[in-house]
């Protein structure tokens, strides 16, 4: 890392490693009466044959053309299991899968809108499908489906090697994973229990993560993420448990940024939810999680102006993670300037994030003081500590971020100034 900025890029988490084969999807028909006999051979075929049926284009005219058959369960969590496949393979799988979807909504007469979704384990086990390893990914827990992961394999199939590079593999298979998602949330929003919803939105947020996909753009996580939350029945209750929840999933200040900025500002519900989780993680980082009453919505300005008083950089190196800490014993000032490096990091992080807890706030005019009181801790503990140097870039970028954020807090401060009283001596004649 280069002592002469800040990163614009959160580092990321390790959390899907490299596949050269893909996991084989065995289609479970056990279950399955063939209806005809194009069908039948279809389900009696290996694994290779019953792909090419799906690239051959088979399966459409077998489920889509009149009179067709309905699809069987089995074919669908089939098709969203080798969504995790090459994309030449996934592809034509969402596509038939999509298509299956949407054929079942407008082939039903009741107004019932009914189709088959994946449930959390399965979401979980195309997870792992894609490489997933850490244990923190499996909100079931792994004793759940580790035999059937156990089962695939150790029959890895030898015929289809990745040749997309994997970061381009990986983004396609979650852009069609989150896609499909995304119709679901739409179709059936309360099916899903708000237990399942907080470990689904938590295993989507430590997946958008992976240190392969902090250079692309996460629209469709962002979209099915903001669905997700409007589908919590019990809302604001389960604020403070995804927030909690959330607030765990990296240990880097940059990370848990990143985090934060998947949920858009653009719904009352995300809103809330930026603006919570960024106040959680400050406390967080700051090691004041156990002593906030963060939890009251008027508060939160209040216990932020708090917390701005301990984000001074020269404060903030007890906070840093002792794995991170320069070794003292080394080149003394080297090891000064990569602390100051650090400490810089940390801080521009914190002040984007306390950027992001006053942005979502509907400021009213009975918070002035508060948000002025901010605007005075920003400036005394944070702009005037910062001593610019030509051989510390990192410095001059956090003293920019400052100077930004103070701008854009006395712009707020003039938009929600509580009215004057004149004095108008003519009304009391």
């Amino acid at each position: 890392m280069s002592l002469q900025a800040i990163p614009s890029v959160h580092p990321g988490e390790t959390m899907f490693l490299p596949r050269r084969h893909p996991l084989p999807c065995i289609l479970d028909y056990s279950h399955v009466k063939p209806r005809n006999h194009l069908e039948e051979l279809f389900l009696s075929s290996p694994l290779a044959q019953q792909l090419s049926f799906l690239r051959g284009g088979l399966l459409s005219n077998l489920y889509l053309q009149a009179p067709a058959p309905i699809c069987p369960v089995p074919l669908l969590q089939w098709l969203f299991q080798l969504l995790t496949w090459p994309p030449e393979t996934s592809s034509r799988a969402f596509g038939l899968l999509w298509d299956l979807s949407m054929d079942r909504l407008f082939c039903q007469s009741d107004g019932d809108m009914r189709m088959w979704c994946p449930s959390l384990r399965e979401i979980v086990e195309v997870f792992h499908s894609l490489g997933a390893h850490s244990p923190a990914l499996y909100p079931l827990g792994p004793s759940q489906h580790s035999e059937r992961m156990f089962k695939r394999e150790s029959s890895l199939s030898q015929g289809e090697q990745q040749d997309t590079p994997q970061e381009n593999a990986l983004d396609i298979s979650l852009s069609y994973i989150y896609k499909f998602l995304t119709l679901c949330a739409l179709v059936q929003p309360g099916t899903t229990t708000d237990e399942n919803l907080l470990d689904l939105i938590e295993l989507l947020c430590r997946a958008g993560l992976d240190v392969q996909l902090r250079l692309l753009p996460q629209t469709d996580l962002q979209q099915l993420l903001l669905l997700l939350l409007e589908n919590i029945q019990e809302w604001p209750g389960k604020l403070r448990q995804l927030c909690c929840a959330l607030s765990l999933v990296s240990n880097h200040h940059h990370n848990l940024l990143a985090l934060v900025q998947f949920f858009l500002d653009v719904t009352s519900r995300s809103r809330q939810l930026r603006s919570q989780l960024s106040l959680v993680v400050i406390a967080r980082l700051l090691d004041q999680q156990e002593t906030l009453s963060l939890w009251q919505e008027k508060a939160r300005l209040v216990e932020l102006s708090r917390l701005l008083s301990l984000m001074r950089p020269s404060s903030l190196g007890p906070y840093l993670d002792s794995e991170t800490l320069p070794p003292c014993q080394k080149q003394q000032p080297k090891a000064s300037a990569e602390l100051d490096h650090k400490v810089c990091y940390l801080c521009h992080s914190l002040l984007t994030l306390a950027g992001v807890v006053v942005s979502c706030q509907d400021i009213t005019p009975d918070q002035w003081g508060e948000l002025q009181l901010l605007c005075l801790q920003l400036d005394c503990h944070i702009s005037t500590h910062i001593r610019e140097s030509p051989q510390a870039m990192h410095r001059t970028k956090l003293k920019d971020l400052a100077a930004q954020t103070y701008i854009r807090w006395q712009e707020l401060l003039s938009h929600c100034q509580p009215q004057a009283q004149y004095c108008r001596p003519w009304e009391d004649i």
